[in-house]
């Protein structure tokens, strides 16, 4: 198996019943900090982070400027900025124009950690209806990295992983009830 310093989820129409459905299995002492970047519309509620937190004992929490990154943590992209990973592993957010029309992007977290995490990074693509991730996930590869999609044919929403699987040499496609199996798997 893989050795993995970071694991990063991106989606979006679909995902988060992926999440919720993944989250319960996940094993409390993760090697590493698992990222998540969804879209969703801007505002400043937390509901989100509760409604991940109910689903699981690990921390979860939304990211903040300049904050570590520390492993066997759940971490999730505030609405309406771009998330970037700085070269001391600590998160960077950014309100740039969007990408894909969307902030969080999906290209712009994979593109950031590809850079920092190399071989070391592995990344999941979820349900969604836009291309955003396609980009992000060519850059992972580049560096090293592995790139994971949610079959398509499970995808309450198909476009997102489909399109990467068109355009991505993909390590992995996996069905929701493999992903938490897969992502414990690689911690060990």
């Amino acid at each position: 198996m893989k050795h993995c310093d970071a694991f990063i989820i991106g989606g979006s129409a679909g995902s988060l019943d992926v999440l919720l459905k993944v989250l319960p299995s996940l094993d409390l002492l993760l090697s590493f900090p698992i990222i998540i970047v969804l879209h969703r519309k801007p505002g400043t509620d937390n509901v989100l982070t509760g409604l991940l937190s109910s689903k699981t004992k690990l921390p979860v929490k939304e990211v903040e400027e300049k904050e570590k990154i520390n492993r066997s943590t759940i971490y999730i992209a505030p609405s309406d900025y771009h998330l970037l990973i700085e070269n001391n592993k600590t998160f960077s957010l950014d309100a740039s124009e969007k990408v894909n029309f969307s902030r969080p992007s999906i290209d712009v977290i994979f593109q950031s950690a590809a850079e920092v995490y190399g071989e070391d990074l592995v990344c999941l693509l979820l349900s969604g209806s836009n291309n955003d991730g396609i980009e992000g996930l060519k850059k992972v590869k580049e560096n090293g990295g592995m790139a994971i999609i949610q079959n398509p044919l499970s995808a309450a929403v198909s476009y997102m992983p489909a399109q990467a699987a068109l355009h991505v040499n993909i390590d992995e496609v996996l069905e929701i009830e493999d992903i938490a199996d897969y992502i414990n798997q690689l911690s060990k």
